[in-house]
């Protein structure tokens, strides 16, 4: 499996439509601030090398030649009404701008003497940040990630292959859909290659079809591929958004905030809330507040924590303020595999309440070392880019794993002294 000379997202498309909608809210309500993005890498005994990084750092130079096509801004036309012409005439002009990447490579200690002398072998560190305008920023986080996932996947661990990765997703797809699961593929950021996302796209479709009147397959968050496919990109607002508010809005009621300005800009549609960005019963406090939110909002997602407790808690909070609990969507999002998603399916049934899921790396990059026969996991990359701060001040997210928080040490024990959140000998920042 030879590298590539360079690796590049396949279109402006190839990304999350939520980085979309979320440029045309910052468009509409943030334009003049400063966004910054920081890479990291959690898995800290999993090294890039110094071939990998080169390889990266010469195809995000190339970033800048991707552009939209009238070909593909007549579908977003058709795909996405929601988003107004004035951003698509922003959108069609839009380019990557490199410059605003800071990269270096830390190689390893043990490995100083081979990285003076230029060793491709070097194992090291990669960081990486984007800085400059948050309008503009904002679109780097999921073409990176992919990308980088790619370059690692063709030089630092070439230990594996497609052998049977569209029998598996197909698998894994058909099991969803005979349980009566209603699932989006949510794959871009983490994916093993563009090749394995387009495999999996082929094999969930596959199935849906040879299993009809089933469950049921929503669509995908990467725009690219929905337009290729023909299925309904999706997507919901994200972390980011919340985490921004609260930096220069403050934090007291940032979820409300947030919501608000997230309605000012998708008033009828685009509306399943994301809740534990400072932890769901943060969220809870500001939602069963405002109870227009309620009724306005078709759902609320759940990214961290124990999901089995979260839908029962749902349910409760529906309950608290007279609105039935039967009709918003509960969309499951963190760390999905298909045992999980089938008994989460089983417990919202149980207590009636509809569901959906978002899953992502169990289907775009879940490989076996080819060297052991299909007996080992070949581990996919444990990264992230998160928002790291807006116009110079800290973004941070607290989550509904307490212990387990992101951004700056000092901001995140002021954020959950103010929503009376304890802090303990745990507590630990992950990025």
């Amino acid at each position: 499996m030879a590298a590539p000379d360079v690796v590049l997202p396949a279109s402006l498309l190839d990304t999350d439509l939520y980085k979309f909608t979320m440029q045309q809210a910052v468009l509409h309500h943030f334009s003049d601030v400063e966004g910054t993005y920081r890479f990291t890498h959690r898995d800290k005994d999993v090294y890039f090398t110094r071939e990998c990084f080169e390889l990266f750092k010469r195809s995000v130079a190339e970033f800048r030649t991707l552009q939209l096509t009238a070909d593909e801004r007549a579908w977003l036309e058709r795909a996405c009404p929601f988003f107004k012409p004035a951003y698509l005439d922003y959108l069609a002009a839009y380019r990557f701008q490199p410059d605003q990447l800071r990269l270096a490579f830390e190689p390893l200690p043990e490995d100083d003497a081979k990285h003076a002398r230029d060793d491709p072998s070097t194992r090291g560190h990669i960081h990486i940040d984007a800085v400059g305008p948050w309008k503009e920023t904002i679109l780097w986080e999921v073409p990176l990630m992919a990308c980088l996932s790619e370059i690692y996947f063709t030089t630092a661990d070439r230990d594996w292959n497609h052998d049977g990765q569209e029998g598996a997703a197909y698998e894994k797809a058909a099991t969803i859909l005979r349980a009566g699961c209603t699932f989006s593929e949510f794959g871009t950021r983490r994916r093993r290659s563009l090749h394995t996302q387009r495999l999996v796209m082929g094999a969930i479709l596959k199935a849906a079809r040879e299993n009809p009147g089933m469950g049921r397959v929503n669509g995908t968050s990467n725009m690219y591929f929905a337009k290729e496919f023909g299925v309904a990109p999706v997507g919901t607002i994200a972390h980011e958004w919340f985490m921004s508010v609260g930096a220069m809005k403050g934090y007291e009621h940032a979820n409300r905030t947030a919501l608000q300005l997230w309605e000012e800009v998708y008033p009828n549609m685009l509306l399943i809330a994301l809740t534990d960005t400072f932890s769901s019963e943060a969220f809870f406090k500001d939602f069963v507040a405002n109870p227009r939110f309620a009724q306005q909002w078709t759902g609320l997602r759940q990214d961290s924590g124990d999901p089995y407790v979260y839908a029962p808690r749902v349910k409760e909070i529906y309950q608290s303020m007279g609105v039935d609990y039967t009709k918003p969507m509960i969309i499951f999002s963190d760390s999905l595999d298909v045992e999980k998603a089938l008994k989460l399916k089983q417990q919202c049934d149980e207590i009636g309440m509809k569901c959906s899921f978002g899953i992502g790396t169990s289907l775009t990059n879940d490989f076996k070392k080819a060297s052991s026969g299909g007996k080992e996991k070949s581990r996919a990359l444990n990264m992230v880019i998160k928002l790291s701060s807006v116009d110079g001040k800290p973004t941070v997210k607290i989550s509904d794993e307490i212990t387990k928080n992101t951004g700056d040490y000092e901001t995140v024990r002021r954020v959950k002294e103010i929503f009376g959140i304890p802090i303990t000998q745990e507590d630990r920042t992950v990025s």
